[in-house]
Order: structure tokens, then C-alpha cells, then sequence
């Protein structure tokens, strides 16, 4: 990482209880900055829930001041509409950042669990205990395991900037692809007809 200093917002979404989690990453360590949750429960209104969503979260950035927001990806359950719903408050949390241009990043609950874990399958109440372990710090305050997991999101996104098997100074395009590595590139190949 090139900065001094990274803040990362992981959130959990959903569309009764919205996890949060804020971690800082510096040159020699991560800490842990704060997480809660957005508590939806009260409001009936599905559309309500998502603009409380986008103002929550936009409340958030507007706080901690993010350089990126690493979200969950919806998955399917047994029940599309709750799918459908999870997806919807995703959006509108993906939307908050976009208005604020903070880059967003999707992990697969799967991946987050291995990347904090090593298990795909691990609990809720598992993370919980490995992320106080990584952060040195008691999360027993934590109402909500939904805090908890926004936590652990946000620290799979850190994983990935670190991960020596990801290149993270490459560009996300192929003409800067092309630029960083012209001797990779042939001219003139035509393609197989």
C-alpha cells in the first residue's frame, strides 16, 4: 500500500440488522477503529429501510472518511425474496459510497469466512473470536454478531490489498496492463478462424 495509512468500512448487509465494522491499517499493524449496527427493525417500510440504509451508511463515511468500502455479496438461502432484499440493501449501502466516490469491494461470505478462518463454514461466533484475536481487542460489547462480521469484511479486504499472491500495483484495465508490461503483449497475432 502506498499510503501512510489505510481506513477500511466493511458493512454486513441487511435489510432488519445492518452491520458495521471500521478498521485503520497502518505500516505495522491493524487496529480496530469502531463497528455497530444500523438497527432497521422498527421500520415497516421496505423503502424507508433503504433510505435510512443510504443515510446510515452515508452518515458512516461521512465520520470515519473510508478510502474503501468492502461490502458482503448477497447469497442465495433457501428464500429468493430474501435474497432480493439483501440485494436492495446492499445497493443502497454500494450507493452511499458511489456518491462519495469511496471504491467498493464485493467478498463472498464464503471468503471472508476462509479468509478470517480458514473455513467456509466457520460460525458466526467464530469469526467473533478470531477477529478479537487479529485486533487484540475484547468485542464482547458487540450486541449484534452483525458487527462482528462487517468487521471481518473489512479485514478480508485488507487481506487481499496484502496478499503477496495479488498484485494490488497493477491496474484494473488492459490499456495500463499493456503499458506496465509490453513485453507480454504480441503484435500482429491474429486470432484462430
Amino acid at each position: 500500500m502506498a499510503a501512510q495509512q489505510r481506513i477500511i468500512l466493511g458493512i454486513d448487509p441487511g435489510t432488519n440488522i445492518l452491520g458495521y465494522g471500521v478498521i485503520l491499517v497502518d505500516k505495522k499493524s491493524v487496529h480496530y477503529v469502531d463497528m455497530g449496527v444500523i438497527d432497521l427493525r422498527k421500520e415497516k417500510d421496505h423503502f424507508l429501510k433503504l433510505s435510512r440504509i443510504f443515510e446510515g451508511v452515508g452518515a458512516l463515511m461521512e465520520r470515519y472518511a473510508p478510502d474503501d468500502l468492502a461490502i458482503e455479496a448477497p447469497f442465495y438461502g433457501k428464500n429468493v425474496q430474501s435474497m432480493l432484499k439483501l440485494g436492495r440493501a446492499q445497493g443502497a449501502a454500494i450507493a452511499a459510497a458511489l456518491h462519495r466516490q469511496i471504491p467498493v469491494f464485493e467478498y463472498a461470505p464464503r471468503k471472508v469466512k476462509m479468509a478470517i478462518t480458514g473455513r467456509g463454514d466457520a460460525s458466526k461466533e467464530q469469526v467473533k473470536l478470531l477477529m478479537e484475536k487479529t485486533l487484540h481487542t475484547s468485542l464482547d460489547d458487540a450486541k449484534f454478531l452483525d458487527a462482528t462480521d462487517a468487521l471481518a469484511i473489512a479485514m478480508c479486504h485488507f487481506y487481499q490489498l496484502t496478499s503477496p499472491l495479488v498484485d494490488t500495483s497493477s491496474s484494473r484495465n488492459w490499456k495500463s496492463f499493456i503499458e506496465a508490461h509490453p513485453g507480454r503483449v504480441q503484435e500482429g497475432v491474429e486470432a484462430e478462424k
